[in-house]
């Protein structure tokens, strides 16, 4: 299936390589930073390049490309899913998935991709079997391998390959029992110049940190499970119990992992939580034109709104702004011409602005259109879509667990049209 992996940096070099099945000369990529130079940004490089003699099937993580090279037509999602496999198992390895981590911890990495794909086909990617494959780096073990000669991969076979529940090695021992769900949301959405929504969708997904002796089966149920479209499940969740009760129903791996991701793609369930007031206009044949924007809470559930950052993309006969804001702080970059304001939290006693007036070439043609507002905001303990845990329930096991649910709502793709 998978022929070859290239790692490469923004820089478009290439810093890592590793083949399967046989040697594929790195001239392949060229193909892919052909399609790299199209791309205005690097979140629109094609997924899937089709080339002469091959596929190149990729991801764009971290500021890092993560390009396969497959030979044979094969489901492209399935690819896509293994490389972000890759990339979450860098994570949880070395705490980063930077180019200087991987540099910098080269044996351990091509010691996981060895064990993580047999032949080009994916064989072992939970973090639990892995950890007890390849030992994650520490110091004292870089240390004692340096002098001894010895590596980081295990002498036996993890007791979990051998089960019926590869997820979870057996005899696993904790003083204190947690078990905590993290919900997070986030909203892609476009506004229009009147404040009206022409497109909204939630992505959410809930992650588990499950710290639980022994072998437990965990249920848990939501208030409003209908919700939920297009959910995407781990492999230890039991899919005939969603089916017929929509309740998750499953034996957890140990530690951090992703139990569901989903969206909610029916608009009139996804509350837009911010509105902006904008008036930002260019007079012909006059070298200056004004910008004015205002940000406040909609449907924002009673929850404080932060972390709220505008970034705007002027165009390009914009020579410089001066403009004075109310809250918080703000840069214009005269090269690339992106402004970007940092608000912070919102009070509704008083609303955040931001205004002035804007500096354009002299004797250049007045804009064309008018730039977008892109958005960043967090909430926290609020989920947009309403979705809210209900009960987890524990059998197997003795034990009472601490249990936890957090929920996070954040922005996506949120843009406003003026």
């Amino acid at each position: 299936m998978i022929h070859s992996l290239f790692l490469i940096n923004c820089s478009g070099d290439i810093f890592l390589e590793k083949h399967w099945k046989s040697v594929v000369s790195q001239s392949v990529c060229d193909y892919f930073f052909e399609a790299q130079e199209k791309a205005a940004d690097v979140e629109n490089v094609p997924p899937v390049i089709s080339t002469p003699h091959h596929y190149l099937i990729s991801i764009y993580r971290d500021k890092l490309f993560f390009v396969s090279v497959i030979q044979t037509e094969v489901p492209p999602l399935f690819v896509i899913e293994f490389l972000h496999r890759v990339a979450d198992t860098f994570q949880d390895y070395f705490g980063e998935c930077s180019e200087a981590a991987i540099k910098d911890n080269v044996v351990i990495v091509y010691e996981l991709l060895e064990e993580m794909l047999d032949n080009g086909f994916p064989l072992a990617t939970e973090s639990n079997i892995l950890k007890e494959l390849i030992k994650p780096p520490t110091i004292l073990r870089s240390v004692v391998n340096s002098i001894t000669g010895s590596s980081n991969v295990g002498d036996t076979l993890p007791t979990g390959q051998l089960s019926n529940i590869p997820w979870r090695r057996a005899g696993v021992k904790y003083t204190n029992n947690e078990a905590y769900f993290d919900v997070v949301e986030e909203i892609d959405a476009i506004i229009d110049k009147s404040g009206s929504t022409v497109f909204a969708e939630i992505q959410g997904v809930i992650d588990a940190c499950i710290k639980l002796s022994g072998m437990p089966d965990l249920s848990l149920s939501f208030m409003n499970p209908r919700l939920l479209d297009d959910v995407s499940f781990h492999p230890c969740i039991r899919f005939k119990r969603w089916e017929s009760e929509r309740i998750l129903s499953f034996i957890p791996p140990d530690g951090n992992f992703r139990l569901i991701s989903y969206r909610v793609s029916s608009q009139n369930l996804v509350a837009i939580p911010v509105y902006v007031k904008h008036s930002i206009s260019f007079k012909e044949n006059s070298s200056c034109g004004r910008f004015d924007i205002t940000i406040g809470p909609k449907q924002n559930m009673g929850k404080t709104i932060e972390g709220i950052t505008v970034t705007v993309h002027m165009p390009k006969v914009v020579l410089n702004m001066n403009l004075t804001t109310t809250q918080g702080s703000y840069t214009f970059d005269p090269v690339t011409k992106v402004l970007t304001w940092d608000v912070g939290k919102i009070t509704p006693q008083k609303l955040p602005s931001l205004k002035g007036l804007v500096n354009l070439q002299s004797g250049a043609p007045k804009p064309e259109e008018n730039p977008s507002l892109n958005i960043q905001f967090k909430i926290q303990q609020l989920a947009i879509s309403g979705l809210k845990v209900n009960r987890l329930d524990m059998y197997g096991e003795k034990y009472k667990p601490f249990k936890g649910v957090k929920y996070v709502t954040k922005a996506g793709k949120f843009q406003v049209r003026t």
